[in-house]
């Protein structure tokens, strides 16, 4: 399956705890161009390296142990590593169950056994690919476009938008914004403007995603003088020329606005986890981080993409201990508790934001703004 395929509800079963083990196998791939053997050696030994854990594990039964690499091995023979178009790669396999997912972003390659399958992959992936829409601007025409990550399409889900009255338009001089009047100062470009944006109205009802605008300063300007969707609309490319695209012009184009708007996210993040520190509603560390999320206080997290721990609860606290490890008295082994607190957050409605390693070098790679 591809990142488009996760939805909420997929996400949430995936992070369901499972009979044990649940296993995952993450690796990453390199394009066809780069060869494949690689990625074939690489695969084998992770799938070798979870064998030998499964097998190893005395917790768990003859019957169990057949079960899963059985289905392990149904994972790995979907696989197919010539005709790879993506950049990570994710094998999940429990008691009667496995599922492949692809990623357009590599992660590091690992095997985890534990009751959950390792989800944070996804998580950062469908940040990094969360969808969107782009409408390109203009006098006659206003189109739209979907788009994940770097990938844009033209959509025909209620576009292009045209002006009722197009004989009053003159398309010579749509962007000569230099004579005054402009078609961008016409009364008729005004209610052509306001239908436009009923009608991504109803799509943002049935799609809610985040907007940009591309166009001609003139066009973008008036398009939010009218819309009602401020809101939605996170940036925008002034730049004409583009209206018609192709989706191969319009996508390395709109790149470093993309670019611009994920730094300022990730720095909004930070902002609001100082003024959480200022109003004592900062949590930091994983021992503390994992008593709020227990109690479903967290209302954000910010965490470093590659951090991971293995630890051991007992008693609601945390102490590190090795991958692989059993537990040495009452507690319980988390293989990698980072992922589990990631997915208690979004089960209690919060927000997971991922930044780059060493962001939060002064808060012990993982911080949270609680709720109270």
């Amino acid at each position: 399956m591809d990142i488009t395929d996760l939805t909420p509800a997929t996400l949430a079963a995936l992070a369901s705890p499972r009979p044990r083990p649940a296993v995952t196998v993450a690796m990453p791939t390199h394009r066809p161009a780069t060869g494949t053997e690689q990625d074939s050696l690489q695969l084998k030994n992770l799938l070798a390296e979870a064998r030998r854990r499964i097998e190893g594990d005395d917790t768990l039964g003859r019957a169990e142990r057949l079960d899963v690499l059985e289905q392990l091995q149904r994972a790995a023979g979907e696989v197919e590593l010539r005709h790879a178009a993506q950049d990570g790669l994710l094998l999940f396999a429990a008691p009667g169950e496995h599922q492949v997912w692809k990623l357009p972003r590599t992660v590091p390659a690992r095997v985890v056994v534990s009751d959950t399958f390792l989800t944070r992959n996804l998580v950062a992936a469908r940040a990094a690919y969360a969808p969107y829409w782009v409408l390109t601007l203009g006098a006659e025409q206003v189109r739209l476009w979907s788009g994940a990550g770097p990938d844009l399409e033209e959509s025909t889900d209620g576009f292009p938008q045209r002006p009722a009255n197009p004989e009053k338009f003159d398309p010579q001089r749509e962007e000569q914004i230099g004579d005054t009047p402009s078609v961008y100062s016409h009364e008729n470009t005004r209610i052509f403007y306001r239908e436009v944006d009923a009608a991504l109205g109803a799509l943002l009802r049935e799609a809610p995603r985040p907007c940009y605008l591309v166009g001609v300063p003139e066009a973008v300007s008036l398009f939010e003088s009218v819309t009602a969707h401020r809101a939605m609309i996170v940036a925008r490319l002034e730049k004409g020329g583009l209206g018609d695209g192709p989706a191969t012009a319009l996508a390395p184009a709109l790149a470093p606005v993309r670019q611009e708007q994920a730094r300022a996210e990730r720095e909004g993040a930070l902002a609001r986890l100082d003024q959480a520190a200022g109003l004592k509603t900062l949590a930091a560390g994983l021992d503390e981080i994992w008593r709020a999320v227990t109690d479903g206080r967290v209302g954000e997290l910010v965490v470093e993409e590659y951090y991971r721990a293995t630890v051991e609860v007992t008693d609601g606290h945390l102490a590190p201990a090795p991958a692989g490890a059993q537990p040495t008295g009452t507690g319980e082994i988390r293989e990698d508790v980072v992922d589990e607190i990631a997915e208690r957050t979004l089960e209690t409605g919060g927000t997971v934001t991922f930044v780059p390693d060493g962001t939060l070098s002064g808060r012990q790679s993982i911080a949270a703004v609680l709720r109270y």
